[in-house]
């Protein structure tokens, strides 16, 4: 497994655009490319794309955790350059009608072998666990939900494992003991906090940072 962060607060990589938002790449041997939310500007996620050498069009599904402007905002102007993909949104969130499909998520839903949604969780927004032979990657836009409840809906899939994304205002870290790692990025205030209590499963995230598994 393959996960590239293409929009975020801060660039891991120079050259790269910091941007208040979140998105990631996820590649899996077996699976289509999965684009994890869109950031706020479409222009600037296609610019990280192209610094990135990433082809939009070679993205198949766009996975949108919630419907707020710094996840969902690039989604036109990505739809623009590739419209042959489906979208999997949170029932209710408004997309643009130019998406091969779009898929209204409301309960846990497979996406495909070793990919799944946690459904839309306290009625806004749903994570994506990626299942790895160590266990599940846990990939969370902005945990409004809370990470425990975002964590307890992937334990049903297996372990979770690893978890990456937005965590807001998050502070329980005990809930972090049990993860092999940890990505803090987007609107996580307490990054410095998760780092100091966990060097050792801490990850640097960003513009740019790739993770492999």
């Amino acid at each position: 497994m393959r996960m590239t962060i293409v929009y975020d607060n801060e660039a891991f990589e120079t050259g790269l655009v910091a941007d208040w938002g979140f998105s990631c790449l996820v590649e899996k041997e077996g699976i289509p490319n999965i684009l994890f939310d869109t950031g706020t500007s479409g222009s600037i996620l296609l610019k990280n794309m192209e610094k990135l050498d990433i082809d939009p069009r070679d993205i198949e599904h766009v996975f949108i955790s919630h419907g707020h402007y710094d996840h969902i905002g690039g989604l036109s102007d990505f739809l623009e350059v590739n419209g042959d993909v489906d979208v999997y949104v949170p029932a209710s969130v408004r997309v643009p009608s130019s998406a091969r499909q779009v898929v209204d998520v409301e309960d846990p839903v497979k996406i495909h072998e070793d990919v799944l949604s946690t459904g839309k969780l306290k009625g806004i927004e749903q994570s994506m666990v990626v299942r790895i032979e160590e266990g599940l990657v846990v990939i969370a836009g902005c945990s409004h939900p809370g990470v425990e409840r975002i964590l307890k809906a992937a334990n049903q899939f297996g372990r979770p494992y690893a978890l990456v994304g937005g965590l807001h205002g998050f502070s329980d870290f005990d809930l972090l003991e049990d993860l092999e790692w940890v990505c803090p990025t987007h609107c996580t205030r307490h990054k410095d906090r998760i780092k100091s209590l966990y060097p050792g499963k801490h990850i640097q995230g960003g513009v740019g940072r790739v993770i492999e598994l």
